[in-house]
């Protein structure tokens, strides 16, 4: 089933992940893409795109075009980021029949939860990327470095309030997916409040399983650490793609 917050709940998106969250970690992602590859480093396309919170930094840098499958997802972001390229599309089987600068895929590339479905993401990323050019693929998880956690936010909006408990957790380590269970808690503005849980299952692969696949798309492929605050787990290890 997918998941509410990406359909019937999204609306609620800037309230559950509010844009200004996201700052620090678009710099890091945005600089990140500025270096690789050569340049110019001007036109990007993110797949994947969600609300489009990480966008509304990254347009500051580049002149981006956001894809998403979700059309809910989609309107959230229109109105965050109203002078940017807004499409449909599925990442796995998308082609724009266009080249990008850089390409770019935040934790949405966390939904690929099969090693086909990875294959078909990257191939994509590697079909829009014009030659010289690079991907950044940003999973919240590795398998080296997943833990299972709880973490819990929110915020106020002017009307309405949302507050959820997010618990991460893995039940079959030995398989290529993990679980994250969210609670949410909705107060409308006529002050009535309903709860509603949502299971999002996500894909969990290891660092020897992204290079191969970068590199068996034609990429280039290294990966690099990072630390930033905003991060899910604290850290995050990050994939670079340089396309020849």
């Amino acid at each position: 089933m997918p998941p509410k917050l990406y359909n019937e709940l999204a609306s609620w998106w800037p309230l559950l992940s509010p844009p200004s969250d996201y700052a620090g970690e678009a710099a890091i992602y945005g600089e990140a893409l500025r270096s690789a590859g050569d340049p110019p480093a001007r036109t990007l396309l993110e797949l994947g795109s969600g609300g489009g919170s990480n966008a509304s930094y990254l347009k500051q840098r580049f002149e981006v075009t956001l894809v998403d499958a979700s059309a809910a997802m989609l309107a959230v972001s229109r109105k965050l980021n109203p002078e940017c390229e807004h499409i449909q599309g599925d990442m796995r089987t998308l082609r724009l029949q266009r080249l990008f600068d850089r390409v770019f895929i935040h934790d949405a590339i966390a939904y690929m939860t099969s090693l086909d479905d990875l294959r078909s993401a990257v191939r994509t990323a590697f079909a829009h990327c014009r030659p010289g050019g690079a991907a950044l693929f940003a999973p919240d998880y590795i398998r080296e470095n997943f833990r299972p956690g709880v973490e819990h936010g929110g915020a106020d909006g002017d009307q309405r309030a949302l507050r959820y408990l997010e618990w991460t957790w893995d039940p079959d380590p030995a398989d290529s997916t993990y679980v994250v269970d969210y609670a949410y808690l909705l107060r409308e503005s006529d002050g009535s409040t309903r709860a509603e849980h949502d299971r999002h299952i996500e894909g969990l692969f290891g660092r020897s399983e992204w290079l191969g696949i970068l590199e068996s798309a034609g990429f280039a492929a290294r990966t690099f650490p990072v630390r930033h605050s905003d991060a899910q787990s604290g850290s995050q290890e990050l994939f670079v793609g340089l396309k020849p």
